[in-house]
């Protein structure tokens, strides 16, 4: 009787972005920064102009998606914004086949981190389910770090868990999670099922893009 084998751990540490990669929540940001924008008598920035903003830190993402908004009324976009959000954020659900995945790189004894644009209070609630407990060793928000594509959220997970870039995966589903890779000197995996066309992944050079969450699983398990 022979013994299944796995495939060497090619990475310590896997660390995902969480909106638009784990959490099906592209949508509702865009058509939250959207209302936002029409609450406040600015022009509301088309569908790809908004979800081009995923990944970033507020301020980042108003002065892309809201140029003419003068710096002053940020506090109220970001009020507008979390209102349009929170109104059916109830609505929203990991992807399917998310959970098996993390529990599987788990079993394989993998750090698992978020490098998330969201707020930490936004993180945090979404961290809530009792399924998603004490599956993450670390994360990290855009309100306590510097913004994506900065490298500083991606080396501060890396220094607080031990794991030098070469042994630490970047996953997202934006150009601004590949760049904070590269930035950080880490390889890095892209989603297509996101906010960002795949399209715009190739210059960053990823090792392989997933177009669901079975083909990201599929190429962790054999690759990471």
């Amino acid at each position: 009787m022979t013994t299944p084998t796995t495939s060497p751990r090619t990475f310590d540490l896997i660390a995902f972005d969480w909106d638009g990669t784990l959490f099906d929540s592209t949508a509702l940001i865009t058509r939250s920064i959207q209302a936002a924008c029409a609450d406040l008598g600015v022009v509301v920035p088309s569908d790809k102009d908004a979800s081009y903003v995923i990944g970033m830190g507020l301020i980042e993402a108003l002065q892309h998606a809201a140029p003419g908004l003068p710096r002053e009324r940020y506090s109220e976009m970001g009020q507008r914004y979390r209102h349009h959000y929170s109104v059916s954020q109830h609505e929203l659900s990991l992807f399917g086949g998310v959970l098996d995945m993390l529990a599987a790189l788990k079993a394989r004894n993998h750090l698992l981190s978020v490098a998330t644009g969201k707020s930490r209070s936004g993180l945090n609630e979404a961290l809530g389910s009792v399924q998603l407990k004490g599956l993450f060793d670390a994360t990290r928000t855009a309100d306590e770090t510097t913004s994506k594509p900065h490298p500083q959220m991606l080396l501060e997970l890396m220094a607080e868990l031990g794991v030098p870039p070469g042994r630490t995966l970047m996953i997202g589903d934006t150009t601004h999670d590949l760049q904070l890779a590269v930035n950080a000197g880490c390889p890095s995996v892209g989603v297509s099922y996101g906010a960002h066309e795949p399209s715009t992944f190739a210059a960053l050079k990823p090792l392989h893009i997933a177009h669901t969450v079975a083909d990201l699983n599929a190429w962790l398990q054999q690759h990471a």
